[in-house]
């Protein structure tokens, strides 16, 4: 993996640096300005991922952009979280706050990692497939999902989450705060985004997290009624074709 720091604040581009080296990550360069960084790319091949601050010494970072098409993946560092729906609409994987903290640095890597595709099938040995069998690969899920509020974004811990549910034809996120936010995902999406020990789609409209189930009740024609911790806007209905498959969640 090629890595590039763009940050003047040199303080904070050694401490990144080390940060990346204790995971086994090399940093190629350091920039420290706009200019600086315009110069390199003149005369670079571009790498494969780019932490780059936005405030720099002589502008926005933003500006390297106008003047040049960055084709790398790109791991934002800043102190200001002003910037992250214009962050967001380059080739972003992460938009990281300083001080930058190492999990959330090696969750970004790894969501780097995630879009990249396979350069080489993987052999196993019989060996192999014993372990894999007896300890099995757990997937990554989603951790936390953006919203927009207004002009900014919102990020929420997918445990601050009681339900997804589909209204109108979009769909939305409801939290253990009493609030509800629009979601750029359809429930078919989530499907592949949600880990199902935790969430389960009752009907074509709902899907719950079992942490945020305060009641069940019969209901009509052998299904059930869920009653959650604080969503009250709409009856949530186990669809009676999934009732079986609910209780076998549950258990």
């Amino acid at each position: 993996m090629n890595v590039l720091i763009i940050e003047d604040e040199k303080p904070a581009a050694r401490r990144l640096g080390r940060m990346l080296q204790n995971i086994n990550i090399d940093v190629n360069a350091m920039l420290h300005s706009v200019e600086e960084s315009l110069a390199w790319f003149q005369e670079h091949p571009h790498p494969d991922l780019i932490f780059l601050d936005i405030q720099l010494s002589d502008g926005l970072s933003f500006e390297i952009f106008e003047t040049i098409e960055i084709k790398s993946a790109i791991i934002f560092t800043t102190a200001y979280d002003e910037y992250a729906l214009q962050a967001f609409k380059l080739n972003s994987i992460d938009y990281l706050l300083k001080p930058i903290d190492s999990d959330e640095l090696k969750q970004a890597i790894q969501k780097y990692e995630e879009r990249q595709p396979q350069q080489k099938a993987i052999t196993l040995d019989f060996d192999d497939i014993k372990r894999l069998l007896v300890n099995p690969i757990e997937r990554a899920y989603k951790k936390r999902f953006t919203v927009r509020v207004g002009q900014h974004l919102k990020m929420i811990p997918v445990d601050d989450i009681e339900c997804f549910y589909s209204e109108n034809k979009g769909t939305y996120i409801h939290t253990i705060n009493h609030r509800d936010y629009l979601l750029d995902l359809t429930l078919d999406q989530l499907e592949e985004e949600l880990a199902p020990q935790t969430f389960f789609r009752v009907n074509r409209k709902f899907y719950v997290n079992i942490n945020a189930i305060n009641d069940m009740v019969s209901y009509t024609n052998s299904r059930l009624q869920i009653k959650l911790n604080s969503f009250k806007s709409h009856d949530i209905i186990v669809a009676r074709e999934r009732v079986r498959d609910f209780k076998d969640w549950l258990a």
